[in-house]
């Protein structure tokens, strides 16, 4: 069997791996010319860490990520609303890692290259289309240097090309643009002091006004007692207007949020000046796609964000593509034919992450962060006198949906591993 990859993230990356596990030959296409360890910070939850380090990359992530060690609720005066542990002290047998997404991605590179050859990954191609006979897929791809367009022929083709996916396209052709729901973000990292316990995911204030999330990404910083800091601000803006395309990687400017956060300087934490001290800011809507009814079609189907995009709410975009590729693959390699396979995977995933696409929409917990602001718009002393503990365990509920499957399930659960 042979597997066309379109799609050099992530998800795409974690499938080749998968599927060389599993015997499979795979070629991976992307269309930049260059991968580079591009973006921000993200958060790998426990079952994408089990499944990274079932594919032999736990000492790597170990390496160059934070286990996060809790998740803590602040209001906009830096008040603690609520907080809950995270990764092994959550009873997970596989920590949570707070990690930078290039790193990881150049990890994952490496590990591909190391185990499928160096030819394996295809940069500076660009997919084009594709027609399927129900035995074969015939790729189109325009190879960006030379402007030489050719075809690939494959058993499978998969789209793990993320948001604005051409596979996906040529699936559900008419699909209107992605869906914002009204909240601008700006993204940076910046080099600071730990704060608190130095291992913290930290959220202040509400994306109904603005809110600010902060926690470090960085074990070699750690090991300098530094903290290299991701940042995350989120401003609802009730009169603008989407008018560009959602791009991961366009430039914002200080001067658009700083005014939003220039007085929240807590005694943990120094938001105007960790905001000031970056030296790129990137900026982007905060946007999803109306869950699929239907992934796969013949031998092609659509892995992570090219099927399932969601709001940044769980923490759970990159740890969904890597389940993904695990499934994929194990189903792949079990089925009577490539067909069967597929559709296999999406029975197995396409329910369960629609599910989370729309709880992430959902947003209780920033409702009661949004309450307590307006219970409390000066500030509190204990947080008791402004919330009811029913009202506290929304939170709790909250993280339930999104992002954390059942402790037991997991850790007891068979390995997707062919061997295991």
């Amino acid at each position: 069997m042979r597997v066309l990859i379109v799609g050099a993230g992530i998800g795409g990356l974690t499938t080749a791996l998968s599927l060389r596990e599993a015997g499979v030959e795979a070629l991976v296409v992307d269309s930049a010319v260059q991968l580079r360890p591009l973006g921000v910070g993200i958060n790998l939850l426990p079952h994408a860490v089990r499944e990274l380090t079932e594919l032999g990359l736990g000492d790597e992530l170990a390496e160059i990520g934070i286990p996060t060690a809790q998740t803590v609720h602040f209001d906009r005066y830096g008040g603690r609303i609520w907080a809950e542990p995270r990764g092994r002290a959550l009873g997970y047998h596989w920590p949570q890692y707070s990690i930078h997404r290039g790193e990881l991605q150049m990890a994952l590179l490496d590990a591909v290259l190391a185990r499928l050859g160096k030819d394996a990954v295809r940069t500076g191609t660009v997919f084009e289309g594709f027609e399927q006979d129900g035995t074969q897929v015939r790729a189109r791809l325009l190879d960006r240097a030379s402007g030489t367009a050719g075809t690939v022929t494959a058993d499978v083709l998969i789209g793990a090309d993320g948001l604005h996916s051409a596979v996906r396209a040529q699936l559900h052709p008419g699909e209107s643009a992605p869906l914002w729901n009204g909240i601008r973000m700006w993204r940076g990292v910046t080099e600071g002091e730990p704060f608190l316990n130095g291992r913290t995911l930290a959220i202040a204030g509400s994306n109904a006004a603005s809110k600010m999330v902060a926690y470090p990404i960085s074990m070699r910083a750690e090991r300098r007692g530094k903290a290299l800091l991701n940042w995350v601000a989120e401003v609802k803006l009730a009169d603008d207007q989407l008018d560009d395309t959602a791009d991961w990687n366009r430039t914002g400017r200080l001067e658009d949020v700083l005014p939003y956060f220039a007085d929240w300087t807590f005694d943990w934490l120094d938001i105007p000046a960790m905001l000031s001290a970056t030296a790129e800011i990137l900026e982007y809507p905060m946007v999803d796609r109306d869950p699929l009814d239907r992934w796969t079609s013949g031998r092609v189907t659509l892995l992570g964000d090219a099927a399932h995009p969601m709001y940044p709410i769980g923490s759970n975009g990159g740890s969904q593509a890597v389940l993904d590729a695990r499934v994929l693959a194990h189903e792949l390699v079990k089925a009577a034919d490539p067909g069967a396979g597929l559709l296999a995977y999406e029975r197995e995933r396409r329910e369960t992450v629609n599910r989370i696409v729309l709880a992430c929409r959902d947003m209780p917990a920033d409702r009661i962060l949004q309450t307590v602001s307006e219970r409390a718009p000066e500030g509190f002393d204990a947080i008791e006198d402004v919330l009811a503990p029913t009202e506290l365990n929304t939170i709790a509920g909250a993280y339930r949906q999104t992002s954390f499957s059942d402790v037991e399930t997991l850790n007891t659960r068979p390995s997707y591993t062919p061997s295991a």
